[in-house]
């Protein structure tokens, strides 16, 4: 097999392959680069899996330029699974050989209000995304993301992989699965008997349905697709499936809903589904669409419902997210790709014709001297 990164010294400047985009094309192509020296409180990690989340489309493309543009080159990924390679004197939570995960975060402050709640992902300083930004805590390097062989990161920003947990389907749960765990745990979605909707089978909707039957919740799917009933129904063993274009259904299905996660990316407007909100529901939205989301304040007052957003979650609550799947068995459905098939894997995606998750086995890198021809 070859060798998992370039060099073997784990402690100093590392050479790392990783995959890249260059420009808005978004073509990704093999990219050499430096990964920082171990620091005391650093965790080396061997990446083995890495999921492919739609905002690493999104991010390629420099479709979100107004808000947040690319950086170029750019490696995504922030869905990161791998194990211990070398840790540094301070770290205490770790061993070499241990299974690790990295999120959609790389560093933070550590001193605001907002840290100190553990809410690192609002840090008032800066919080670090583990792709597509600088890390103001280590001398304002670029931060590269998981399409690669090696990751250096703070020991508070590691999570523990249960044993019971696979690799490659537990990747996707450090973005996809605390983006929709995150909201549930804070609007205390987690009774049982309440009734609980989702909106999109993706990636995210899968988890969320997945989450709500093991809190115990009543799951409605709501969907613009009509084949997305029998998964709904036979593979996440939801209580019912609303077609979103039938308006016989959606009248139905008005006011029988506590909460609802709309995990939908693409425009659209919430409007149409606060109706299926019972007084004082709730409507939280994870998706990002590129442009801006339409409410009705009729809607909302007329229900005293409460539409919010929220991004991923904290380290705690990331580790608490981890453990509960590690206790009920969750995670996610994916189709594990080799790296050479990104490319393609991603012009699928921008389609959604994927179930539930790509998962990049990283195992399958080429050594550099077999991409370039070095000798």
């Amino acid at each position: 097999m070859s060798p998992p990164f370039i060099d073997t010294n784990l402690t100093g400047v590392k050479k790392v392959l990783g995959y890249a985009a260059k420009d808005s094309s978004g073509r990704l192509e093999p990219f050499v680069f430096s990964r920082r020296p171990t620091g005391p409180d650093d965790v080396v990690i061997r990446v083995l899996y890495c999921g492919v989340c739609h905002s690493d489309l999104h991010q390629i493309r420099d479709e979100w330029s107004s808000e947040c543009p690319t950086k170029y080159p750019i490696v995504p990924g922030h869905e990161i699974t791998g194990v211990v390679a070398a840790v540094g004197d301070n770290v205490t939570r770790f061993k070499i050989g241990g299974k690790v995960g990295v999120g959609c975060l790389v560093n933070s402050c550590g001193k605001c209000g907002h840290c100190k709640q553990n809410l690192e992902q609002y840090c008032e300083k800066k919080a670090v995304w583990t792709y597509n930004d600088t890390d103001v805590y280590a001398d304002d390097q670029p931060t590269y993301g998981g399409y690669s062989t090696l990751m250096v990161t703070p020991e508070r920003f590691c999570i523990k992989i249960p044993d019971g947990l696979p690799m490659d389907a537990a990747a996707p749960l450090l973005c996809a699965g605390i983006t929709v765990y995150s909201p549930m745990k804070h609007y205390k979605m987690e009774q049982g008997g309440r009734h609980f909707g989702v909106v999109g089978l993706g990636g995210l909707g899968y988890m969320a349905a997945k989450f709500a039957r093991a809190m115990g919740m009543q799951v409605t799917v709501i969907s613009t697709n009509p084949d997305k009933e029998n998964e709904a129904r036979a593979c996440l063993r939801a209580d019912d499936f609303v077609l979103s274009t039938d308006p016989k259904q959606m009248k139905r299905a008005e006011k029988t809903l506590d909460f609802i996660i709309n995990t939908v990316s693409a425009p659209h407007s919430f409007d149409t589904y606060l109706p299926l909100l019972k007084t004082n529901g709730k409507l939280v939205g994870v998706g990002i669409p590129q442009r801006p989301l339409h409410v009705s304040s009729l809607l909302l007052a007329a229900g005293r419902r409460s539409v919010a957003g929220s991004l991923i979650g904290g380290l705690k609550e990331t580790q608490e997210m981890m453990d509960f799947c590690g206790q009920h068995h969750i995670f996610c459905l994916v189709e594990r790709i080799p790296i050479d098939y990104i490319n393609r894997a991603m012009e699928r995606l921008a389609t959604s014709d994927v179930k539930y998750r790509f998962v990049i086995d990283m195992k399958t890198i080429k050594h550099p001297t077999e991409i370039y021809g070095c000798h």
